[in-house]
Formats: C-alpha cells, structure tokens, sequence
C-alpha cells in the first residue's frame, strides 16, 4: 500500500492512532448492534476486538506523546522505551479478551445454539474487512518509516480483527447448515487474538530484554570504522535502543605502541562518523593487539 511521503515520521503515530479510534468506533457501535440483534457470540466478540483497538490506539498516542520527553536526570537515555511496555501491555489485554471469548464460544457450543445472521450482518462484515486492512496497512506503512514495535502491534491488532471478520462472513454463509458454526467462529476469533497477543508480547519482551544487533547495521558500523582506519577491527557489539535513541558500545584493538592520544583520537573520529552516519551514540573501548 502506497503512502504519500511528505508526511513526517513524527506524527505518524499521532495520525494513525486518530484514524484507529475513530474508525473503531464505528465499526464496534455498528458490530456490537448487528451481534446482539443476532444473538451471536462470534460478531460480538469481533465487536469487542475491534473496541480494544480504540484503547490500543489510544495508548499508541500516549506513549508518542511520552517517548518524544527529553532526558532527564532519572531517565538518562530518554523515555523511547515506553513504546516497548505499551505494547507489552496491549498484548496482556488481547490476552485477556481471547480468554475471555473462547470461554463463552465454548458455553455456546455446549448449548448448542444456532443463529440466523441475515444480510445485514453480511453487509456489516463485508465493510469491517475492508476498512481493517486499510487501517492494518496503514499501521505497518507507518511502522516501516518510523521502527515502531507498538505501531507494528497495532497494525497486527487491525490485521487479526480483519482475519476474524474473514472467518466470520464464511461461516455466516455456511451457517444454515449447521448449528455449532456460531459457537465455532467464535473459538476461531479468540485463537486468532491469542496469535495477536503472542507476536506483540514476543517482540516486545525480546527488545525490552536485549536482542542481538542486527547484522546489516553492524556490516555499516564496520564501513564507517574501515574508512576511518583501515586496520581496525571493531568487535564485541552491544546496542541498546531507547526508543528513536540508539546506543552503541564495541572494541577496538590498537597496536599497544600507538600514543594514547593518537587512540583517541581515533576513536573520537570514529564515534562522530557514527553519529553523522547512523545517528547512533557509540562508546568504543580500547584494546591492545595481542
């Protein structure tokens, strides 16, 4: 899906939470009406799916606002990070809502209750996919341009809620045939968040733990180091990613003859070219050559 590029990566996240909530909104009051006039478990619990997108997107924008605070005496590397524990927490709540609804599709089964759908809750269905993918690209367009794991969630949060919409319009057509189908979109819905839920802790809780540097961004840092100097080898990598903030520690062996000040120097050049090139705060520690 092709985005006009003039819009700036800063308020990428303000717009897509803004066009998240809003059209949520619209599709839960429109889901959770046509659920209740049917009696079905599966387009209600798709309606509550697509509300918690709404709450999502709302801590999409309250972490934007909060990870752009500068540092501060407590918060040496800036607030970047509470992306990270925002989409913890959106992935604990859609957790929580596959539970909740696989409990109640299994109670449904168990009663063995039928339901007639009707067109209107085809024509309803019909507009949630298509207006859920458009959100969902959106969401990962935006993601791409800024590396943001809660955008990236919230576009996975759109994207399931258009898959369980998918699931559900099959069945409704099929459902004529057989009472359990209810029921059974139902447990289809909440495995469906469960995924969702599993891919945003996962990502989530690796880049809050650490993770290994990427190795196309460390074949750059080995570029900019050999221009530099062409006798250098950097290793030992570490970095660390605070939100847009990136910090980045590694080794350097120097010949044990070479002036200390002639090695920081060096370094010091080094460090710059970095931070020209890649944006990245680097701190490199001096060894001797065995």
């Amino acid at each position: 899906m092709k985005m006009p590029s003039r819009l700036s990566p800063h308020r990428l996240p303000h717009l897509v939470g803004w066009v998240s909530i809003f059209g949520n909104t619209l599709l839960f009051g429109a889901k959770l009406w046509v659920g209740l006039l049917t009696g079905s478990v599966a387009l209600t619990a798709d309606a509550w799916h697509t509300l918690t997108d709404s709450f999502s997107s709302a801590i999409v924008l309250f972490s934007a606002w909060l990870s752009k605070k500068p540092a501060d005496e407590d918060h040496p590397f800036g607030h970047g990070r509470i992306e990270l524990i925002c989409a913890v927490i959106v992935g604990v709540i859609l957790a929580m809502i596959g539970l909740e609804f696989f409990i109640e599709a299994i109670g449904h089964l168990r009663s063995r209750i039928g339901v007639d759908y009707g067109m209107l809750a085809v024509a309803v269905t019909v507009v949630s996919i298509i207006v859920k993918e458009l959100m969902a690209q959106f969401a990962f367009w935006a993601a791409r341009r800024t590396s943001s794991s809660l955008l990236k969630a919230d576009g996975w949060h759109h994207r399931t809620d258009a898959l369980s919409s998918l699931v559900i319009l099959g069945g409704i057509f099929i459902s004529p045939l057989f009472w359990w189908v209810d029921g059974a979109m139902g447990v289809a819905v909440a495995v469906l968040i469960f995924y969702a839920a599993y891919e945003i802790l996962r990502d989530g809780i690796n880049r809050l733990l650490g993770e290994s540097p990427d190795p196309e961004l460390l074949a750059e840092v080995r570029r900019i180091v050999l221009a530099q100097q062409a006798d250098l080898t950097p290793h030992h990598f570490h970095c660390h990613h605070y939100g847009d903030h990136r910090e980045l520690t590694f080794h350097i062996n120097f010949d044990g003859d070479m002036p200390l000040r002639q090695a920081h120097e060096s370094t010091a050049r080094i460090e710059s070219a970095l931070r020209d090139e890649l944006g990245i705060e680097a701190t490199i520690h001096m060894d001797v050559k065995e």
